[in-house]
């Protein structure tokens, strides 16, 4: 789980500072997911009290371009550094889920850019 400081707006618009050390084993395996296929997307990914589900497996979909940057991402041998913003927010709603899927996770250089959940009618 995200440590998480006291902020009005939950965390949004000012996160904390967090660092891969701060990361549970599941969210490290989705971060390292992400670093290694570099681009692609992941489809119906379960969370369970704000954790990535790794059993069973997400399908995972690697984006290959040719001429371009296929391998894993430089950081994904380093033991710790500093999330990205993007990934502060992915943790921060997964936080917010709690229990749920999401559909589909896209990511671009290692680092989630989109995501689709359905959700039940209002």
């Amino acid at each position: 789980m995200v440590a998480s400081a006291a902020a009005p707006d939950g965390g949004r618009n000012n996160p904390p500072h967090l660092f891969k050390r701060h990361l549970s084993p599941a969210r490290v395996w989705l971060l390292e997911l992400m670093q290694d296929a570099n681009f692609g997307r992941i489809e119906n990914l379960t969370v369970i009290d704000g954790e990535p589900v790794l059993d069973p497996r997400p399908v995972v979909v690697r984006e290959h371009k040719f001429g371009g940057e296929n391998g894993p991402r430089t950081e994904r041998g380093v033991a710790d550094f500093l999330l990205k913003q993007r990934l502060v927010e992915l943790f921060t709603f997964l936080d917010e889920l709690q229990n749920g899927v999401i559909d589909v996770l896209e990511f671009k250089h290692g680092l989630p850019f989109r995501m689709m959940v359905t959700e039940g009618a209002a």
